[in-house]
C-alpha cells in the first residue's frame, strides 16, 4: 500500500504566502489625477488591496475609447495619495490602463477601478465616457473592472456615499474570481446617505441628449459653435438606470465590449441566406 507523500514545508509556506498576497488594483479616471472623484475612491478601498494609480494628468472627459498614437507619451510619479504609489499621464484613461499595465505593473491587476466620475455615466454616457473607457479597456485586457459615477458635477460634491457604495461593491467582487471580462458601470445619485435606498442591478435605458449646436462669432468675426443639449429619456422601463438614479438607488449596469446585435445576426442568417 502506497503512502501519500506529505508537501515540502516550503510548498507549503510559499502556497501559504500566495493565498495571503493582496490582491493588487489600478485605480484610473478621465477627469485628471488630481480630482477629488478619483482622491475618494482610493481612500474607500486603499486597504482592501495593494494600490496603484495611474490616471491622466488633465481633465480627460468625454474622450471616449479615444488612444494616443501620433504624440509621445510620459509617464511621471506623484505624490498625490500617502503611502500609495501613482502616477500621472500625458495620454488618454485609455492610454493609461495600456501604460499601467505594460509598464508599470508588469502583470495584469486583479481588478481596475475607474472614477469616481464627476457626472452622469447612465444610458447612452457610457458611450462617451473616459471613465466608462478605461473601464471597457481593462476588461478587453481581461482585467474585471468598475467604472463609477456621481451625479454631480460639482468640485465641491459629497463624495461619502459614493465612497460608502465602492467599498461595498468591491468588496463583494473581491470575495469571489470575476469573469476576466466583467465591466460594472456604477452610477451614484445625488443624494445623502440617507436618502439612498439601496442598490439596484439594471439596464441600460435608452435615453440620450436631444442636441443643438450654439452658432457664434469670436472677437474676429470667425464663426464657431458650441455644443449643448438637452438630455431626454425615451425609457419609461423601471428596470433601467435613470429609472434607479432618479429613485434614489445606485444603478449597477453589467456591460460588455462585445457589440454584435445577436437578435439581428440571427435573424439575417435565416432572411439573407439567398444572397449566399
Amino acid at each position: 500500500m502506497s503512502k501519500t507523500k506529505k508537501p515540502a514545508k516550503a510548498t507549503v509556506k510559499r502556497s501559504a504566502a500566495k493565498k495571503k498576497e493582496k490582491p493588487v488594483i489600478l485605480i484610473t479616471n478621465d477627469d485628471g489625477v488630481s480630482a477629488p472623484g478619483i482622491r475618494n475612491l482610493v481612500e474607500a478601498v486603499k486597504d482592501l488591496g495593494k494600490i496603484i494609480v495611474v490616471a491622466p494628468d488633465k481633465p480627460q472627459s468625454g474622450m471616449g475609447h479615444a488612444i494616443t498614437i501620433g504624440s509621445p507619451l510620459r509617464l511621471s510619479p506623484v505624490n498625490f495619495f500617502e503611502g500609495i504609489e501613482a502616477y500621472q499621464c500625458t495620454g488618454t484613461p485609455v492610454d493609461c490602463v495600456k501604460l499601467a499595465v505594460d509598464k508599470v505593473l508588469h502583470r495584469k491587476p486583479d481588478l481596475c477601478l475607474s472614477g469616481i466620475n464627476h457626472g452622469a455615466n447612465h444610458s447612452i454616457n457610457v458611450i462617451y465616457s473616459g471613465t466608462m473607457s478605461a473601464a471597457v479597456e481593462a476588461a478587453i485586457e481581461s482585467i474585471p473592472s468598475v467604472g463609477f459615477s456621481l451625479l454631480d458635477y460639482s468640485i465641491e460634491a459629497n463624495f461619502e456615499p459614493a465612497k460608502k457604495y465602492a467599498r461595498i461593491i468591491v468588496e463583494k467582487l473581491l470575495t469571489e474570481q470575476q469573469d476576466k471580462h466583467m465591466i460594472l458601470n456604477v452610477n451614484i445619485p445625488m443624494a445623502t446617505e440617507e436618502e439612498i435606498k439601496g442598490i439596484m442591478i439594471c439596464r441600460q435605458a435608452y435615453a440620450k441628449y436631444e442636441e443643438d449646436f450654439i452658432e457664434r462669432h469670436d472677437p474676429h468675426g470667425r464663426k464657431y459653435f458650441w455644443l449643448t443639449g438637452e438630455f431626454v429619456n425615451f425609457d419609461k422601463g423601471k428596470d433601467t438606470d435613470v429609472w434607479a438614479l432618479a429613485n434614489n438607488y445606485i444603478s449597477v449596469v453589467p456591460v460588455q465590449f462585445d457589440m454584435t446585435n445577436y437578435v439581428l445576426k440571427s435573424k439575417f442568417e435565416k432572411t439573407w441566406q439567398h444572397l449566399s
